[in-house]
């Protein structure tokens, strides 16, 4: 499934219509360059998961938890399944929904999940960007 987004609001509500259909634990890798709008899908996601809480990347922190129920990862400056274990990323898995923004950093990744999507974000100019929705389940 492709969409088309020509705002930050857009995209996130791609997010939000993407979230309401989630049922189940599952790991959603997002895939993008810097300003893609990665977490625009995600503020989106929660809202569509009927999670309150105000979303933030989690650059500086790795991870964010929203409601014990939404697990947003940024994997951006790891890049190994070492690393992946030494932040206790295994752990989070079962719990709920795991988003996992820069995927891309670990090859092979997306083995470690029965039941997972993957999602491209493209910037096409300023504002406009293209997401595909993929599932790997």
């Amino acid at each position: 499934m492709v969409y088309k987004s020509n705002s930050s609001d857009e995209t996130i509500n791609i997010g939000e219509k993407f979230g309401r259909g989630i049922a189940g634990n599952c790991a959603i890798l997002l895939y993008g360059e810097m300003g893609a709008g990665k977490t625009h899908f995600v503020k989106g996601l929660a809202r569509g998961l009927n999670i309150s809480a105000h979303v933030t990347s989690p650059t500086f922190a790795i991870v964010n938890e929203y409601e014990n129920k939404l697990f947003h990862f940024d994997l951006f400056r790891i890049t190994s399944f070492d690393d992946l274990y030494a932040i206790g990323f295994f752990d989070y898995i079962d719990r709920g929904i795991i988003v996992c923004e820069w995927s891309e950093n670990i090859p092979g990744f997306e083995s470690e999940f029965e039941n997972y999507y993957k999602i491209s974000l493209i910037k096409k100019g300023e504002n406009e960007r293209e997401i595909h929705v993929n599932s790997g389940a």
